[in-house]
């Protein structure tokens, strides 16, 4: 573009010259001639000169209009790339926005992610510690119970080896699998063995989602051998049926029964909440032999 510019800025400077010099002279070069009665051979090549002369001019003309409608051309061509370009700057801003607006959105998510990470993790550390220190409840008990019968029996120390299998227990508990009723009216909504949720960790007992204040019964008779607050637990109250078997029952609103008590298959001890920490309300139900936990479904009926 700036050569076609160059072109036509010489081709006016020549153009212009030579009209100013035809004012200047103030006749065409071909009429002064004739006027001037020169030798006609000299006119002849005069005017032969002057014909080249005025093909030049009139080449110079067309080549001025083919640069101008080049240059046309051209500026309407860069007007046209321009507006092609101001709006694909306008389309990258816009592009440029979105993706830090996107880039922002997921640092956000990144660091809730991260929170919930670090929620979890302290989450399954309070979990772990809750069960661990219902366990080093449970062996208590069971010590206890083991040294209230030491008379008749030796104590058998509860270890950390593999589960012990409840069926293999004796006794009038023994007798009672796949009789007894669930302790509350509700709904089952977590298993033993199920994965508790964000944890990792699997459910120890049953929980029972129910309303609030509804009773919680006994499912055998027995004798209460805890009957407080636990962390992760709520208000807990542990029964001890012999032979090595307990139930539990936590997240309780409150609880109707103290320690020593002894209770009938059917008495009411509990009335349910959410005293656990569990959003829901209901009762979280465990069965355990010799200190373990072991599924209660097998031993209850839900007809």
């Amino acid at each position: 573009m700036r050569v076609i510019e160059s072109d036509i800025a010489d081709e006016q400077g020549m153009l212009g010259r030579s009209l100013y010099q035809q004012y200047v002279s103030g006749q065409s070069d071909t009429i002064k001639l004739v006027l001037n009665g020169e030798d006609p051979n000299e006119i002849a090549r005069e005017l032969h000169y002057l014909s080249y002369v005025s093909r030049a001019r009139a080449e110079l003309l067309a080549s001025l209009k083919r640069n101008l409608a080049d240059l046309e051309k051209l500026t309407g061509e860069t007007r046209r790339k321009s507006t092609e370009l101001h709006a694909l700057q306008a389309e990258e801003t816009v592009q440029m926005r979105r993706l830090e607006k996107e880039k922002e959105q997921r640092q956000q998510i990144y660091a809730k992610v991260s929170d919930d990470i670090d929620n979890n993790r302290k989450q399954l550390s309070t979990l772990k510690r809750d069960e661990e220190r219902l366990s080093q409840l449970i062996e208590r008990l069971a010590r206890e119970a083991a040294a209230r019968k030491s008379t008749r029996t030796p104590g058998k120390r509860i270890t950390n080896h593999a589960l012990p299998n409840a069926d293999t227990g004796s006794g009038a508990f023994r007798q009672l699998r796949g009789k007894l009723r669930l302790p509350v009216i509700g709904e089952l909504t977590n298993r033993f063995g199920g994965q508790r949720q964000d944890s990792g960790l699997s459910w120890k007992g049953l929980f029972i989602a129910s309303k609030p204040g509804r009773d919680v019964k006994a499912v055998a008779s027995g004798r209460v051998v805890y009957a407080d607050w636990l962390r992760g637990f709520g208000n807990l109250l542990i029964m001890d049926h012999g032979d090595g078997y307990m139930s539990l029952y936590g997240n309780n609103e409150s609880l109707l029964k103290q320690v020593g008590a002894e209770i009938r298959s059917g008495d009411t001890i509990a009335a349910t909440g959410n005293s656990g920490g569990n959003p829901d309300s209901g009762l979280y139900f465990e069965l355990r032999f010799q200190g373990k936990p072991f599924d209660p479904l097998p031993w209850v009926t839900l007809k």
